[in-house]
């Protein structure tokens, strides 16, 4: 049993991960595109002035979304393995197991709609505009 609960845990972590990286498509492609959209380029100015790893990251976005990719794919196969895990027999830790199921499946859904997001911005969304 503490072998599958290991595996709900590792699926959670690497679920989180792949929100941190999913977030970073937002950042590289999302953010920016809504300022300027809504007329706020002075704060795109003011927020690249502050955290200049935005042009890199807007540089490199292939990159960033390879990893980010890369992260929700394994995230998911994590997910698909640990759906049929038993869940201890113990009351307390059984009803652990399913509530780290459903903040799993429920971060990793998130990361991929965030992921979704940014795609759209990063990829799609200037081919409309040209």
């Amino acid at each position: 049993m503490a072998a599958e609960i290991n595996h709900l845990q590792a699926s959670k972590r690497l679920n989180l991960l792949s929100l941190f990286t999913s977030g970073s498509t937002l950042i590289c492609c999302a953010l920016p595109a809504t300022l300027v959209a809504i007329g706020s380029v002075a704060t795109l100015t003011s927020l690249i002035s502050h955290f200049p790893q935005l042009i890199w990251i807007s540089e490199h976005k292939p990159l960033v979304f390879g990893l980010a990719g890369s992260m929700l794919l394994l995230a998911g196969i994590m997910q698909w393995r640990a759906r049929n895990l038993p869940c201890p027999v113990d009351p307390q830790l059984a009803k652990l197991c399913q509530q780290t199921r459903r903040q799993s499946l429920w971060i990793y859904r998130f990361s991929v709609v965030i992921f979704l997001v940014g795609s759209f911005f990063a990829f799609i969304a200037p081919l409309l505009i040209a």
